[in-house]
């Protein structure tokens, strides 16, 4: 959900006039009488949102129809996916919007509180471990009764970024003893510095990008990153796969063959499973059972914990407003001198302005 009546308070502080479309809050326990006490008005009329706005604050992508009704020069915030979405982001340059995609917001120290991709992230980090934990036939700790000792489990996570981290983190307080790897062996320190063991595998030459996202590898690389977890895998009652490349069809990296050699009951959560997957025979939003093994493909992890994946939503999107905010002139500015907004607007006067994405479409991706 992208504001919140504390949120719509604090844009209302700015000088805001703040309009919430009726019901917006239903499904994370706010009322439409809370964000009228914010200072915010109610409006059951969504064709007027689209057509009256000067700012819209969104969650989700628009479709082509609400693109439509926006007017020109309309500032339109929300997740856009524009690597994958051409039509739309034409939709929105045709029409004069200046969209900006919070995938996009550049991983500097000064935007990490607009990144809206870490902290949904720590939310589905840890929402692996959960899922993987309801549907293990046993528990995490280890516990010692009159009736015998049982040992811990064994949880192993693949991809050490911002959700693999809390994964980690999140299975160690539920007292399992946890593997992790990444191709990124600088992110060793941080898996052991959380009382994970981090596996070592030589795959050469990898490293990260610039926003610290990890590169991808090459076949020969991926080939020899699967060989080398395939005795971990089996060895695991739980694995958690967090392997994304951003813009691109996720790796696959738990196999057939690695499925396999699971020991019946063990559990897959494959948190890429809505973009590609890393696990062979996950379905998207599902859970499936192969060979006695349990893959959960469930997608928008977030959304289990909707309240507070709203709350840190909504956070994001008022400093990202808040940064760029005109208090003499109650208006967000678009300013391309900016160290971030460039970054992350994709459309603006009627032109694709974003560099990465311009470049991206005139390669003919």
């Amino acid at each position: 959900m992208p504001v919140t009546p504390e949120t719509a308070k604090k844009l209302v502080r700015l000088g805001a006039e703040v309009v919430i479309e009726t019901g917006l809050g239903e499904g994370t326990g706010y009322s439409d009488s809370e964000y009228q006490e914010a200072g915010a008005s109610i409006s059951a009329d969504r064709e007027a949102l689209f057509t009256q706005a000067d700012v819209l604050l969104r969650l989700r992508k628009p479709s082509l129809e609400e693109v439509a009704l926006m007017r020109e020069g309309c500032i339109h915030v929300s997740y856009l996916d524009p690597f994958n979405e051409r039509e739309l982001i034409e939709a929105l340059r045709a029409k004069g919007v200046t969209s900006i995609s919070m995938e996009m917001i550049p991983r500097t120290t000064r935007s990490q509180k607009m990144d809206a991709l870490s902290s949904q992230a720590n939310l589905a980090g840890y929402m692996t471990v959960m899922l993987g934990a309801m549907h293990l036939p046993r528990i995490l700790p280890m516990m010692m009764t009159p009736a015998g000792t049982l040992k811990p489990a064994k949880v192993f996570v693949i991809g050490a970024g911002v959700a693999g981290l809390q994964a980690i983190a999140t299975a160690k307080r539920l007292g399992a003893r946890v593997t992790a790897f990444d191709t990124r062996a600088v992110v060793a320190e941080q898996v052991q510095s959380l009382g994970a063991t981090f596996l070592e595998i030589d795959l050469g030459e990898t490293g990260q990008t610039k926003d610290g996202y990890a590169k991808a590898l090459t076949d020969e690389q991926i080939a020899m990153q699967r060989e080398a977890q395939k005795a971990v895998i089996a060895e695991s009652d739980i694995v958690i796969t967090t392997a994304q490349v951003f813009g691109r069809k996720p790796p696959v990296l738990v196999t057939q063959d690695m499925l396999e050699g699971m020991t019946p009951g063990s559990v897959v959560v494959d948190m890429a499973a809505e973009t590609g997957g890393n696990v062979e025979g996950s379905v998207p939003n599902e859970v499936v059972t192969v060979n006695g093994v349990t893959i959960v493909g469930l997608g928008n992890l977030p959304n289990y914990v909707c309240k507070d994946a709203s709350q840190m939503y909504a956070s994001n999107l008022f400093n990202l407003v808040e940064d760029s905010w005109d208090k003499e002139g109650n208006s967000f500015v678009i300013d391309f001198e900016h160290d971030i907004l460039p970054g992350c607007i994709i459309t603006h006067g009627g032109e694709v302005t974003n560099a990465t994405i311009k470049q991206f479409y005139e390669g003919g991706q």
